[in-house]
């Protein structure tokens, strides 16, 4: 194996894997460029808590009220392009039976002769908006590793459901990539975040070797960096926390950073206030 194969299911979840909602707004706008068609849906009586997750009261085109229900679905590109094809698996991360939902979703999988998978998440994280956003790209397949020059994946603690999800494809034979974004904290739970997703998708087209739609993303990702802008500079002390931040992150990519240099920068960053804590589902710690 030298890759994930030339079918390849791209996966988001709207919840914890989704800050700024940079994951699915990525799968959106893949869906939304393409031509799909909807290939199974789970049932979300078994996998949803409607007091969690609850249904939305819509108006269709006809003026008719319709409740639309928490879901879970995946998408096949439609007609034969050519190529890497790229499925889609959107969705509300589940409030209960993972092992249940994963395995019927990887069934799916396997039914459709998937031959890879990709999951998008995106965390809050202790960086700064104003510089490149980091995409951590990390496979715990050592032959993926090897053949896409990835990170193996160290954090040990709470997860999300593309973790679960992940797991259970590798254990079917499915090779697995996850890509996560790291989004500023003190933005991501207040606006989407295009940057971040604009960031997930350029290291998808590096990682599927196909090519990706951008849609208006870099003109969106201008535009939120400079409305961040213009809101610390009505803040002296949230544009103070974001020079400190943005010192950190250059210490970090200085090509002549050695480990001390790093080691110290970061103490002196925590003793400024920083807590310096990665996100739960973190998968860098």
């Amino acid at each position: 194996m030298d890759g994930l194969g030339r079918r390849v299911l791209v996966v988001a979840f709207d919840g914890w894997n989704d800050a700024g909602e940079a994951a699915t707004a990525a799968t959106a706008l893949l869906k939304e460029t393409g031509a799909y068609e909807r290939v199974f849906a789970v049932d979300p009586e078994l996998y949803f808590d409607y007091q969690y997750t609850r249904p939305e009261m819509r108006t269709d085109s006809d003026g008719r009220r319709t409740l639309s229900w928490p879901d879970a679905t995946v998408y096949r590109p439609s007609g034969r392009p050519r190529g890497t094809q790229l499925w889609l698996l959107t969705g509300v991360e589940p409030a209960r039976a993972w092992q249940a939902f994963s395995g019927e979703l990887v069934d799916v999988m396997l039914r459709e002769d998937v031959t890879g998978l990709v999951a998008l998440g995106s965390m809050m994280s202790d960086v700064p908006h104003t510089r490149p956003i980091s995409v951590f790209a990390g496979s715990d397949n050592e032959q993926l590793r090897t053949a896409l020059d990835l990170e193996k994946p160290v954090y040990e603690g709470p997860v999300g459901i593309l973790s679960a999800l992940a797991a259970a494809a590798e254990d079917a034979g499915i090779p697995t990539i996850g890509l996560w974004a790291s989004v500023p904290h003190y933005v991501a739970g207040h606006t989407p975040s295009p940057k971040a997703t604009l960031a997930l998708l350029e290291k998808l087209e590096e990682v599927t070797g196909t090519s990706v739609p951008r849609g208006d993303l870099a003109t969106q990702a201008v535009t939120w960096e400079a409305t961040i802008d213009a809101a610390a500079a009505q803040d002296e002390e949230m544009s103070e926390y974001i020079r400190q931040l943005e010192a950190a992150r250059d210490t970090w990519d200085s090509p002549d950073a050695s480990g001390d240099a790093i080691a110290r920068e970061f103490e002196r960053y925590l003793r400024r206030g920083g807590d310096g804590k990665p996100g739960r589902d973190d998968p860098r710690r």
